[in-house]
């Protein structure tokens, strides 16, 4: 991956004391390939010209529910809808702008297609409908209840066409707009919020069948840049079948213990970065899944999570996951209410015989964690259910990472299938203030590491290296 830089990415750099990116060299990596990550040249993205613009008539209330009128029909889903359907093609923007102090849009579910992008101004507030039927697929299960299926309901906005995307712009104090679920609040016509549908769920065995924000599909080079999301129904940004991803800029904050809202989940896709954002959500931070199609050339580069369940590939990897680059992350393991994740894990690869596959040249440099349980979880027992799609992570590269603050009980997780799936793992200039472990079945090359793993089917090796672990500092969410 080619990286060009912005001020702002020349700041981030510099505060950090970050490793150059075109200089990653692992002495202990062996013959495993090198991870490129994305492949395209990433360039800061920049805000399309305007199509068209569209000014709100709504107020933004406190309390983030509007009149029962405006909430059984959502007010601006048509022009919003109308104005993007118009504009695509033109590559270029429908911009939601504020009025004077009315700075709301509430809408029903909308979709993006072919060169157009919804762009939101600093200060503009994008409510999502809590009207279960507005998201209803016909011939699924009831969107809005708890049952055996999770297929029901269309995200709040579909991306179904390339070269588009959602983006924002941010003022002077980093201010930006933001797009609302409200999975926080009822949902229309009943006294259940979606999260509450979602702990039913859980503690049912079911599915709740609930929104997703934001969802592109089987598209390519989509844009999300400096926009807030906030408060999903389930997950905020998740990306099936895309080729060419770029995420920058986007904060994302829903309290760790609003189930199932992971950040950004990428399945079944290739060539994407997600970079300089602040996630914080009650499920996985960044995910790499293979639900579809295998998922390949990935990077995760300057995020910080908050409360989440890690940085994740799994547990479906069925299809092979290869080549991604996580480099110089931070990873927290509360929220910004202090509230301890459910799985406050750090680096995590997942997966199971029924839906493993080769997760390999998966290389994370410069990871700063604090306040975890697990902050290594390489686990290929994820799950109970068994078959013969057995989990092999092979040139797994851990370079330059640091634990602090360690909870009670922590452990890192270090694990092969079997003889014939080891865990193929490279440890270098790694702290742990906490090295307790369980492992089995791994080839570990070691270099100036704390963790130092033994047990069944667990061989070792030295390399000689240079330099140290990370030092760490960890920033508060910024305010949105």
């Amino acid at each position: 991956m080619t990286l060009q830089l912005s001020p702002r990415h020349i700041f981030s750099l510099v505060a950090a004391g970050a490793l150059c990116a075109t200089a990653l060299t692992v002495a202990g990596a062996g013959t495993a390939e090198a991870a490129t990550g994305d492949t395209r040249t990433v360039a800061v993205p920049t805000l399309p010209s305007t199509c068209t613009t569209l000014t709100s008539t709504l107020a933004t209330p406190s309390s983030r529910t509007f009149s029962s009128a405006q909430e059984s029909a959502a007010p601006d889903t048509a022009r919003i809808q109308a104005a993007l359907t118009s504009c695509a093609g033109t590559g270029k923007a429908v911009v939601l702008a504020a009025s004077g102090s009315d700075t709301a849009f509430l809408s029903a579910p909308l979709t993006i297609g072919s060169g157009v992008y919804l762009v939101l101004d600093t200060g503009v507030h994008l409510f999502a409908s809590r009207k279960a039927s507005d998201y209803q697929i016909s011939g699924k299960a009831t969107c809005g209840t708890v049952t055996t299926s999770s297929t029901g309901c269309n995200p709040f906005i579909s991306i179904t066409g390339s070269n588009s995307g959602i983006e924002g712009t941010q003022s002077s104090s980093g201010a930006q707009g933001t797009i609302d679920g409200r999975g926080d609040l009822d949902i229309y016509g009943t006294s259940t919020t979606w999260w509450q549908q979602a702990d039913t769920a859980q503690a049912d065995g079911k599915d709740q069948v609930n929104p997703r924000l934001v969802q592109a599909t089987g598209v390519s080079n989509t844009t999300v840049y400096d926009v807030n999301m906030v408060d999903a129904a389930k997950q905020h940004l998740f990306f099936s079948q895309d080729d060419g991803i770029t995420v920058y800029g986007l904060r994302i904050k829903t309290v760790d213990t609003a189930r199932n809202t992971d950040a950004i989940d990428i399945d079944s896709s290739t060539n994407a970065t997600v970079e300089y954002s602040y996630l914080m959500a009650g499920d996985d931070c960044l995910a790499v899944t293979t639900n579809k199609a295998a998922a390949a050339y990935i990077t995760f580069q300057y995020n910080h999570c908050y409360g989440t369940h890690g940085i994740s590939i799994g547990s479906d990897t069925s299809y092979g996951v290869n080549s991604v680059l996580v480099y110089h992350n931070y990873i927290q393991g509360t929220d910004s209410n202090g509230t301890v994740s459910g799985v406050p894990a750090g680096l995590r690869i997942k997966s199971y015989s029924a839906v493993g596959g080769t997760v390999q040249n998966i290389h994370y440099y410069t990871t700063c964690m604090t306040g975890l349980k697990y902050p290594l979880d390489f686990d290929p027992f994820y799950s109970s259910s068994t078959g013969t799609a057995y989990p092999y992570y092979k040139s797994v590269v851990v370079y330059k990472a640091t634990e602090l603050s360690s909870l009670s009980g922590a452990k890192s997780v270090l694990e092969g299938y079997s003889a014939s799936y080891p865990l193929g793992l490279t440890l270098e200039d790694v702290s742990f203030d906490s090295n307790s472990y369980t492992a089995q079945y791994a080839t570990v090359a070691e270099y100036d590491t704390t963790l130092t793993p033994s047990g069944t089917g667990v061989t070792t090796s030295t390399f000689t290296g240079s330099g140290s672990a990370p030092s760490c500092t960890f920033p508060a969410f910024p305010a949105l």
